[in-house]
């Protein structure tokens, strides 16, 4: 079972470009200048901007954060051009209100809420086009039985009309499914995330 968080791509108030083309152009005529705030050292964020400079042979300054409190605050006061993060109430709050731009986001399709911005991959840039993932998981040793029938009782929870509702309110994507596609979801993702890192020499600190 799991359930995409979409990931947005904004600029705050030190960001001059209007779309994403304009802020590539940006990039590639100052290298380095652009600066792009993640939750942190490979976080979803920054192996997006990775893909992102891999595809697009651009050079933009990661900002690693601990966190997204902090984060939102620090882009609100145009502490740096770029902003990565989950869509939810209080970013598309900021949104609403011209605080933050949106330039693209990373989901299977364009979100309802902001049918004009487009994602990565209509941009070009497949690879970057991630989400955050969320499920639910239980010990190793789990009983297959049981896990069975919590994925059933999950399943037919987020087919609630009221469950859906509320999770798609905040921008999410209730998808359920087999506990095995889940795995492999993650092994995947897992692998090329690894890839990424090990290709950019992202080390922890």
């Amino acid at each position: 079972m799991t359930d995409p968080s979409r990931r947005l791509l904004l600029g705050t108030p030190s960001n001059q470009a209007k779309d994403f083309r304009q802020l590539l152009a940006t990039a590639k005529a100052r290298p380095g200048e652009v600066r792009w705030a993640t939750s942190g050292l490979a976080s979803l964020g920054h192996i997006m901007l990775e893909q992102i400079m891999q595809s697009t042979q651009v050079q933009i300054t990661h900002v690693p954060y601990k966190g997204g409190g902090q984060q939102l605050n620090d882009a609100l006061s145009g502490q740096f051009e770029i902003l990565s993060t989950n869509a939810g109430p209080a970013v598309m709050q900021q949104i609403k209100a011209a605080k933050l731009r949106a330039l693209a986001v990373g989901a299977p399709a364009r979100l309802d809420t902001l049918p004009d911005v487009p994602t990565l991959a209509e941009l070009g840039i497949p690879a970057a086009n991630v989400s955050s993932l969320f499920g639910v998981f239980a010990p190793a040793r789990t009983p297959a039985p049981i896990l069975e029938r919590l994925n059933a009782e999950i399943n037919h929870a987020l087919a609630l009309p009221d469950m859906r509702s509320r999770l798609e309110a905040t921008d999410n994507v209730p998808q359920g499914g087999k506990a095995s596609d889940f795995a492999k979801q993650i092994a995947d993702e897992s692998q090329n995330n690894a890839r990424i890192i090990r290709a950019a020499g992202i080390q922890m600190n």
